[in-house]
């Protein structure tokens, strides 16, 4: 991966290729931004390029030995940890500074990547923060984070900060019709899907998940008619539904399957509130429901929905830590219902 093959981040490549050009790194850098925008594969492009004994206008040659090395992930002074399973725990970090003990095999500098460093345990989280403040000589340290409010504010000082942004759905949409094949009017509805995550896009260009999508937002779409009786046993129902289906524990970027689920649903309520303040279609992020959600918007009100998408919102974080899962849901179609009404699905 080099700098000239990442996508829609040109503030975040340029800011990095001034620092390589000036020969002042850092030892560590903070890359932050929603998953899927490119941090990992900047990432691996910094480490490519500080390493590469041919570079050309600070990014790697993608030819020599080291870049060759990385790009193939064989290289023994490029490593990357991420959680395991939840966390990334203290005995990783111990391991990590074990390696870091030792100078790198054969590179200028070790390159350290660790993602979703928001994950960090207490414990691993005051063991790394050791490292930072006494690095060692030739190594470079990346961490990956959706948020830097998300870490110790000692470890985000010691730390060169990066921001990733959304990229824009139209570039999204020409890089699904580019690389994935796929259809104009497919692209545009996973690219408004996407919240600006070309990997999450890319993800949702595999067969099947416009069928998933419809299948979950034919589900929010019925609670509006249920008695709370026929609630509670179609969320039983549901929630059965998805263990018979397989479907992953874990989603896009490691997140919770569930968690995915309810980012279409808060998009559905998004879109009910767009189409109740009478905005138009263009705005919608299920563009393609643009006539359904006009039958059914009347039977609304803004300050209630605006209070759903708080609420999906507040669901979406109880999953990530780690509360019961069919709890979460239960309750969160419970206040949605009282929200809705009566309103009914045309």
């Amino acid at each position: 991966m080099l700098f000239s093959e990442i996508a829609g981040q040109e503030k975040a490549r340029g800011f990095l290729l001034g620092v390589l050009e000036r020969e002042n790194l850092p030892h560590a850098y903070l890359f932050t931004g929603i998953p899927g925008v490119g941090k990992r594969s900047t990432a691996m492009a910094l480490a490519t390029a500080v390493n590469c004994t041919s570079p050309s206008h600070g990014d790697g040659c993608g030819h020599c030995l080291s870049c060759r090395r990385i790009a193939g992930g064989n290289s023994p002074d490029f490593l990357a940890m991420g959680p395991d399973g939840r966390n990334i725990r203290i005995k990783q970090i111990r391991e990590l500074n074990r390696s870091l003990a030792f100078a790198p095999v054969s590179s200028r500098y070790r390159v350290v990547v660790l993602r979703r460093c928001e994950t960090m345990t207490a414990e691993a989280a005051n063991a790394f923060l050791k490292t930072l403040e006494e690095p060692p000589p030739g190594n470079i340290f990346i961490l990956t984070a959706t948020e830097p409010m998300d870490l110790l504010p000692t470890i985000v000082s010691r730390c060169q900060k990066v921001s990733f942004q959304p990229i824009p759905v139209t570039a999204i949409k020409n890089l699904l019709e580019e690389k994935n094949k796929i259809s104009e009017e497919k692209a545009s509805v996973l690219a408004r899907l996407s919240s600006g995550s070309l990997g999450w896009a890319m993800e949702m260009a595999e067969d099947g998940f416009l069928e998933k999508r419809d299948k979950w937002l034919a589900r929010i779409m019925e609670l509006p008619g249920l008695s709370k009786g026929q609630l509670l046993k179609v969320v039983f129902e549901w929630a059965e539904d998805m263990k018979r289906s397989g479907a992953p524990s874990e989603g896009q970027g490691g997140t919770p399957a569930l968690v995915e689920i309810l980012d279409f649903w808060k998009a559905w309520y998004r879109d009910l509130l767009v189409t109740r303040a009478g905005s138009e279609d263009k705005y919608l992020t299920n563009k393609d429901f643009s006539q359904k959600l006009k039958k059914m918007v009347h039977g609304f009100i803004i300050k209630n929905l605006i209070k759903s998408i708080h609420l999906i919102d507040r669901a979406q974080r109880d999953v990530l830590e780690n509360r019961n899962a069919a709890l979460v849901l239960e309750n969160l179609v419970l206040n949605l219902k009282t929200l809705t009404g009566s309103s009914k699905c045309s």
